[in-house]
């Protein structure tokens, strides 16, 4: 009988997931393309240029993709000892949009922070995000059995959940406390011993989501409600979501809009370039909304070879976490999988009508400078991992 092939563990570079960077990249290229198919028309009518947001994109695209390269070649360790300081660091910057005149309101929400121009502009929710990543592992890492008992579970949970709270208070972010949330639950649950009561509580949690969605459309579906008085704009979007023909000009129209893009597209779509939707009908198309032209243009042949692009590269982080050299690296990478599985599965229900509008974009496709500066670093941590993996034959 043959051996069992061994693997080896070098801190020096042995393997290198070239897998997955071809599949970001390839992700990156479409989400181009796709962007300059969807914004060119709004651009022109706002800019008079209709490659104004495809060349901003383009510009941090190619920043981000060497930068995660330069990344991956550092030894991820160094956040083992830096990401305390990266989880302190994004509390004040998400400070700073609440409680100072840097933080900036763009399309409505108070979410950004400004630094003199435009160009130094950015989110500090998305490093919220890098810290959930980096941060909770470090404490399991320094916890070791103790996160098996009640003590440790709650500090676990009072670092991640205490994130989460931070970004909804102080940047009104619901989505990305969701995600850090979720982040930090999903990482906790992989490396705690006593994963059945975990699956429990999933359990009870999506019956009680299941039961909540029914009695939600039972008592309020025939309710009508005047939003010129709604103070919640929370409350409004459910509304919106359980009948968005009769708030169509409260914020259903978008929703109505996309499905219609999405319905009229067929299997294989009108073809690259001819939506209707992204004329106006679906308003900032470029943004969440994108996968809704991605399947007019291209069908739902389109839309699923996306999804199979996803699924690839979540197999590529999971192959990397299996493998990791040490358990801290194991969970960093789960951690990425968990936040970009969690973003697409979000933003396809969002455009889909299955849960309410969320403002969650689609990774490396929707526009946003932000949004792929920092998922190119958290590719970048992955691919550091990867690279301290070697097998022996």
């Amino acid at each position: 009988m043959a051996e069992k092939r061994k693997r080896r563990y070098s801190a020096k570079s042995g393997y290198y997931d070239f897998n997955l960077v071809a599949v970001v990249i390839l992700l990156i290229c479409f989400g181009l393309v796709m962007l300059y198919s969807t914004s060119a028309y709004t651009a022109q009518v706002k800019f008079g240029n209709d490659m104004n947001f495809f060349t901003k994109q383009t510009v941090i695209s190619i920043g981000s993709i060497v930068g995660a390269l330069i990344l991956s070649k550092c030894d991820y360790h160094l956040f083992y000892y830096t990401s305390k300081a990266i989880y302190w660091i994004s509390i004040v910057l998400m400070a700073m949009v609440k409680f100072t005149p840097l933080g900036v309101e763009v399309n409505g929400a108070r979410r950004w922070l400004r630094f003199g121009i435009q160009a130094l502009q950015f989110q500090p929710a998305e490093v919220a995000k890098i810290a959930a990543i980096t941060f909770i592992p470090c404490l399991i890492m320094k916890m070791g059995r103790k996160i098996a008992t009640r003590q440790g579970f709650l500090k676990l949970i009072a670092y991640g959940l205490g994130l989460a709270v931070a970004a909804f208070y102080l940047t009104e972010n619901l989505s990305t406390a969701m995600i850090i949330a979720g982040i930090t639950i999903l990482m906790i649950f992989i490396a705690h011993p006593n994963k059945r009561l975990f699956l429990m509580w999933g359990v009870i949690l999506m019956i009680a989501v299941i039961v909540g969605r029914i009695i939600l459309q039972i008592t309020l579906g025939e309710m009508t409600l005047d939003m010129d008085n709604v103070e919640s704009f929370r409350l409004a979007r459910v509304f919106v979501w359980l009948n968005p023909e009769k708030y169509s000009s409260e914020g259903g129209y978008q929703i109505m809009q996309a499905l219609y893009a999405i319905g009229s597209g067929g299997f294989f779509g009108k073809g690259l370039g001819n939506s209707v939707q992204k004329l106006g009908p679906v308003p900032e198309a470029q943004n969440d909304m994108i996968f809704s032209i991605v399947c007019e243009e291209l069908g739902v042949f389109g839309g699923m070879v996306v999804l199979l692009l996803f699924g690839y590269m979540l197999y590529r982080l999971f192959f990397i976490a299996q493998n990791a050299p040490d358990f801290y690296g194991s969970l960093m990478v789960s951690g990425i999988l968990i936040h970009i599985a969690l973003q697409v599965i979000l933003n396809i229900c969002v455009v889909l009508n299955w849960i309410p509008t969320t403002g969650i974009t689609l990774p490396f496709v929707s526009y946003g400078g932000t949004s792929i500066v920092f998922l190119m670093a958290e590719v970048g941590i992955a691919l550091s991992v990867s690279g301290q993996i070697k097998f022996d034959k």
